[in-house]
């Protein structure tokens, strides 16, 4: 088993550490002729499907190259958007490939302070005093750990506990005095 992510918060939840370290995620390529037959929708800077779920492709997949050129957001890499490029019939027929779209900084940034916010809330709502807040949520596809050290937490997305356990051991203590 792996570990998807390491994420290291400080006492103010602030993000002072990030390590993905997982294969790339699976991407499904397909030729459509005109007119589409998905709806992709402009979000956050990205072309996202909002409809049409079909072999492999999923509603949330971001666009992620066009005949073979990368989609940088909602432009192609020649500067073209996307939405418009693909709105035009003589640009047909047309090899989209798409995937789930990469955490950017500032999201990375924002997950790792919101789940430090539910980890104090967790603290602060438990019946039991001196409660160590969120240890572990565990989903259907991954399990998050999180350690708190004297000087933040260590949040660990991974699939399997031992192998959790030994990279917080090996991270040892953040911060200054570390």
């Amino acid at each position: 088993m792996a570990i998807f992510s390491v994420y290291v918060v400080n006492k103010a939840g602030g993000l002072i550490y990030q390590l993905d370290s997982y294969a790339p995620r699976a991407e499904a390529e397909k030729t459509f002729s005109y007119p589409l037959d998905l709806l992709l929708k402009l979000h956050d800077e990205r072309v996202l499907v909002a409809f049409g779920q079909r072999d492999g492709i999923r509603v949330g997949h971001a666009v992620l190259a066009i005949n073979g050129m990368d989609v940088n957001g909602k432009y192609t890499a020649d500067g073209k958007e996307v939405l418009e490029y693909l709105g035009n019939p003589a640009n047909y027929p047309v090899s989209i490939r798409f995937g789930r779209p990469r955490l950017t900084s500032n999201e990375k940034l924002m997950l790792a302070s919101m789940f430090h916010s539910l980890f104090a809330i967790g603290s602060q709502l438990s019946p039991e005093q001196g409660s160590s807040g969120i240890e572990m949520l565990e989903t259907d596809t991954f399990k998050l750990h999180c350690f708190q050290t004297l000087t933040g937490m260590c949040e660990l997305f991974d699939q399997n506990l031992k192998l959790a356990l030994e990279v917080a051991e090996k991270a040892g203590t953040f911060g200054p005095g570390s």
